[in-house]
C-alpha cells in the first residue's frame, strides 16, 4: 500500500482508523463502554492484526449518539435497540422514496397522448 493508498482511506467513514483508547477519548467516554455497546451488537469493530479493536468514523457517530441516549438516562440495552429501530427506519424510508420516485417516472403524466 502506499502513502497515498493510505491517506485516501482516511476520508472514509468505513475504514476503521482509530484504536480503542482514541475512540473512547474522542467520544468523551470509557473503554468500557465501547465494549458494552459492542456486546449490545450495536457495533461490531474490526481487529488489528494483533486483536486491538479498531473504529471507524462511522461507528463513532452511532457510539456519540448511544452515549447521548444514556446520558439522558437511558439505559444501555435500550439505547442500542432504539438507535438500530432508527437506523431500520430511516432504510425503510430511503426505500420508499425510490419506490415512489420509481413509479412517478413510469406514471405516464395527463398530457401525454
Amino acid at each position: 500500500m502506499t502513502a497515498d493508498d493510505s491517506f485516501g482511506r482516511l476520508d472514509d467513514d468505513d475504514y476503521p482508523a482509530y484504536t480503542m483508547g482514541r475512540a473512547a477519548e474522542m467520544l468523551g467516554t470509557t473503554q468500557g463502554f465501547l465494549r458494552a455497546i459492542g456486546e449490545a451488537r450495536l457495533i461490531t469493530p474490526l481487529r488489528s492484526g494483533g486483536g486491538h479493536r479498531r473504529y471507524s468514523r462511522y461507528q463513532l457517530r452511532i457510539a456519540a449518539r448511544a452515549r447521548e441516549l444514556v446520558d439522558q438516562g437511558t439505559p444501555i440495552e435500550a439505547a442500542c435497540r432504539i438507535i438500530i429501530l432508527e437506523d431500520q427506519l430511516e432504510e425503510a424510508q430511503r426505500i420508499n422514496a425510490e419506490y415512489r420516485r420509481a413509479a412517478g417516472e413510469s406514471t405516464p403524466s395527463p398530457d401525454s397522448d
